[in-house]
């Protein structure tokens, strides 16, 4: 019963996503064939004013976007079902030859801001609630709340001017120096600021739910047994009250990395990060619809698998979840 159950379940999860991919690639195919400008212009540049109209159509023949919106999608879904995802018409390449490269420096990115996140935001919320209404407390908040409404360009952007241009100590853009990629100091020199404008934009919002979770913890009678006996509130905090909030860290992390690894695109940008964002706002730039269908597909797929891992996560941790899921089925 358990396992037709669980089998019923990875069946509905597959066809969802099936659905999910199909959909967003439609979206993004009339949302980029909307857009003015093109693609001829990326894939010849100025060349494509000395040409003549013959040349231009046959040119068009060529890359396939001399049908319409219907005959390009269903010829690019075929194609793509068979593996082939067409050429970068920016690059000149293969499109499935340039994403994987900039796939690793994302997940670099991505998942050391997503870990280091979660990590500074226990620590941080476990101060705070050691100093409830303190000084240090009502500093540590407002300057939270501050920095997790200053927009993360506008932060990057000045990081970029204190540190790589003035004082000259941090690069300000790529993942490496050239000759340099297999060297963990010089990714780490030029990770620095794009991981510091990621926590700084993540971390008191959840910062501040493990904090309040905490709280609410410190105020129940067990700690007013535990402080009778003897226990100070750093030992209480410690080994009892963030025990109990676990589960929920634990969920709150699963729901979450969406929202942590999503802010790679603006960060990419603004330190021109070699990633696979860098690299959607590029193509999205110059029209490059093969390219932009890749990379928007690997994002939504990342997107769906985490929520997916989430609800898993959060099933784990709390059965009624999973109960309430097969009585819906």
């Amino acid at each position: 019963m358990k396992s037709s159950g669980l089998m019923k379940k990875i069946i509905n999860r597959m066809v969802m996503l099936a659905v999910v991919m199909l959909i967003l690639s439609v979206v993004v195919l009339i949302l980029a064939r909307l857009a003015p400008g093109d693609p001829l212009q990326s894939f010849y540049g100025d060349k494509l004013d000395s040409m003549s109209e013959a040349e231009i159509d046959a040119a068009r023949a060529r890359l396939g976007l001399d049908s319409n919106l219907f005959v390009q999608y269903i010829r690019w879904l075929g194609n793509a079902l068979h593996g082939e995802f067409g050429i970068s018409f920016k690059y000149k390449q293969p499109v499935m030859t340039l994403i994987p490269p900039l796939l690793g420096n994302t997940l670099i990115l991505g998942v050391s801001a997503y870990v280091a996140v979660f990590v500074l935001a226990t620590l941080l919320a476990v101060f705070c609630a050691l100093h409830e209404d303190k000084i240090l407390d009502r500093l540590i908040c407002r300057i939270g709340t501050i920095l997790y409404y200053t927009p993360g360009f506008w932060l990057g952007v000045v990081l970029v001017l204190i540190f790589a241009v003035n004082l000259g100590w941090l690069p300000s853009s790529g993942a490496y120096d050239i000759g340099m990629k297999g060297s963990l100091v010089n990714r780490i020199q030029h990770l620095a600021l794009p991981l510091t404008v990621m926590i700084a934009s993540h971390l008191w919002y959840y910062a501040y739910m493990i904090r309040n979770k905490l709280l609410d913890e410190v105020r129940k009678d067990y700690v007013l047994l535990a402080k009778s006996k003897g226990c100070t509130s750093r030992e209480i905090v410690w080994k009892h009250c963030l025990r109990n909030v676990a589960p929920t860290i634990v969920s709150i992390m699963a729901i979450s990395i969406p929202h942590v690894t999503g802010g790679t695109v603006v960060v990419e940008s603004v330190f021109n990060y070699p990633g696979i964002g860098n690299l959607a706002i590029e193509a999205a730039k110059y029209h490059d619809y093969n390219l932009l269908m890749v990379d928007v597909l690997i994002t939504g797929l990342a997107v769906f698998a985490s929520s997916f891992i989430a609800q898993t996560v959060n099933e784990v941790i709390d059965p009624r979840l999973k109960e309430m899921e097969i009585v819906k089925w």
